[in-house]
């Protein structure tokens, strides 16, 4: 009788037991850690898998990506939803379609992408191009294709025409003499292998990929004081409805919030005229920061968003409600971050890092 009465507590006991921890299988994303008072509890569950990192230009999106890699990757990752970053940028791109347009104005020919250096766009098409290399990078990232083409040049050649196409524009190498193609092709050459490099060098980090967060960065905008909406191909609605499903289904924002005053400034202060591809020290025109950067349109988009706190956008006949946090980077937190982080001060430190908590708070979902 009493072996009968242990087998059915050992019975019982392997049930429970099989229960909690099918619990816990069941919430596979949860992270419990020990708090100060040695009780274990649940800090946060799932991370951020995509973050759509926007502003105007200079308003410290790269400062605070820079930021955020220094820190204690655990810590990023409880406090922020962070964990490891791997980035998509479509600034690379804007730099080679000026680099070609130069090219192609030294030998007497118009700027394919730019009829001068200070000008904006030629074709106001091309946020939508760069919104589809964006895409086909992410796509890149997420099944690891890599490239190693015999020409980096002519693989970025191709790569811009079939964006291009996606939003109905011509293409502009395919349809370029084959001579003049090889000339520009072998002047840019150096710059476009960086491109690649940079972009495969993207794609190592990526492995295990579902376990990181993939940084999306870009600008959007209009002309000063335009009313809203703006008109598409211009702000931020037209570049999110661009966005693949891929993205869209993962996403959060993350903008940081600044006058067009003060990303004049900022632009301005940041430049060195001798790394014009630097992602930290390039130079927007400032006709392009008065044309196409004077506004944007994402308190426009949070006013009437269905939703509080997300941004409504409609594209591959669904709607998606956007989770957005706003840094207020309006007194300037991030330039310190330029710095060597030796010579940090902790107010500073403290003051940016008090503003990204708020900003995240609402993406800890």
């Amino acid at each position: 009788m009493q072996s009968k009465r242990i087998s059915k507590l050992l019975t019982m006991f392997c049930g429970a037991a099989a229960i909690i921890l099918c619990g816990l299988i069941a919430k596979p994303r949860a992270e419990i850690i020990e708090s100060s008072d040695k009780k274990h509890q649940v800090i946060t569950s799932k991370h951020i898998e995509v973050i759509l990192l926007n502003a105007l230009p200079g308003s410290g999106k790269s400062e605070v990506r820079r930021y955020l890699s220094l820190l204690d990757p655990a810590k990023c990752r409880q406090k922020f939803g962070i964990a490891t970053m791997v980035q998509i940028d479509d600034f690379p791109y804007v730099y080679m379609m000026r680099r070609v347009s130069d090219e192609l104005r030294a030998r007497g020919h118009e700027g394919a992408f730019f009829l001068s250096a200070a000008l904006p766009f030629r074709d106001c098409r091309d946020w939508g191009t760069l919104t589809h290399l964006i895409n086909a990078d992410y796509s890149d990232l997420v099944r690891g294709i890599k490239f190693k083409p015999r020409s980096a040049a002519e693989w970025l050649f191709n790569r811009i025409d079939a964006a291009r196409a996606k939003v109905g524009a011509d293409a502009v190498f395919n349809k370029m003499p084959k001579k003049l193609r090889r000339e520009i092709a072998k002047a840019v050459e150096v710059d476009a292998v960086k491109l690649l490099k940079e972009k495969n060098e993207e794609i190592d980090k990526a492995q295990g990929l579902p376990s990181k967060t993939v940084v999306i960065e870009f600008s959007r905008g209009g002309a000063d004081s335009s009313p809203m909406p703006l008109p598409a191909p211009y702000g931020y609605k037209y570049s999110y409805e661009q966005l693949s499903s891929e993205i869209l289904e993962k996403a959060s924002i993350l903008y940081l919030w600044v006058s067009p005053e003060e990303s004049r400034r900022k632009n301005e202060a940041r430049a060195n005229p001798n790394d014009p591809g630097s992602i930290l020290n390039h130079c927007v025109p400032r006709a392009v920061m008065y044309t196409e950067y004077g506004c944007d349109d994402i308190e426009w988009l949070l006013s009437v968003a269905k939703k509080p706190g997300t941004v409504s956008i409609k594209a591959h006949d669904k709607i998606y409600d956007i989770p957005l946090g706003r840094f207020d980077n309006r007194i300037d937190r991030t330039t310190f971050t330029h710095a060597d982080p030796s010579a940090w001060h902790k107010k500073d430190v403290r003051a940016l890092h008090a503003a990204l908590t708020e900003a995240f708070s609402s993406l800890m979902r």
